[in-house]
């Protein structure tokens, strides 16, 4: 069994999450909602979540591959439902950069495998409904922030 731990520590709305372990994060509504801006919103935290679960699924399936992965990055774009509360993750949109000695073919089925198989948060929003889709890029300049 796991113990998290959530208190109220800022404001009205600022809370922060932690662990056995001692590992803690700050959750926070938006200024919109009465919020300080404290922490991250907690449906945010839900896809921060399934990027760290995808991230070690695919790092290990490629190092038991014998690929050597330099670097390693994703980013993760969502849409929630409108008019709905609670307001779920809609579409989800995942883009994998990873640089390194790595066959693309094998980048892309470790991928695949973590998103419909082995990451357990992806399962999670997947069974409420959200559409999942991703993109493997491998070796490829990374896109210029606007």
């Amino acid at each position: 069994m796991i113990e998290i731990n959530v208190n109220r520590i800022e404001g009205d709305f600022g809370f922060e999450a932690s662990d056995a372990n001692g590992h803690a994060i700050q959750m926070d509504t938006s200024p919109e909602s009465g919020g300080v801006n404290f922490g991250i919103r907690p449906m945010q935290v839900l896809l921060m979540g399934m990027g760290g679960c995808s991230g070690i699924d695919i790092v290990m399936i490629l190092k038991k591959q014998r690929q050597v992965i330099d670097q390693f990055s994703m980013k993760i774009e969502g849409e929630r439902e409108s008019g709905n509360d609670p307001s779920l993750w809609q579409n989800v949109k995942i883009v994998f950069n990873l640089t390194g000695d790595i066959d693309i073919d094998k980048a892309e089925r470790a991928c695949e495998l973590s998103m419909k198989k082995y990451c357990s948060v992806a399962e999670t929003l997947r069974r409420g409904g959200t559409n999942l889709s991703w993109e493997v890029r491998v070796n490829a300049p990374a896109p210029k922030e606007i």
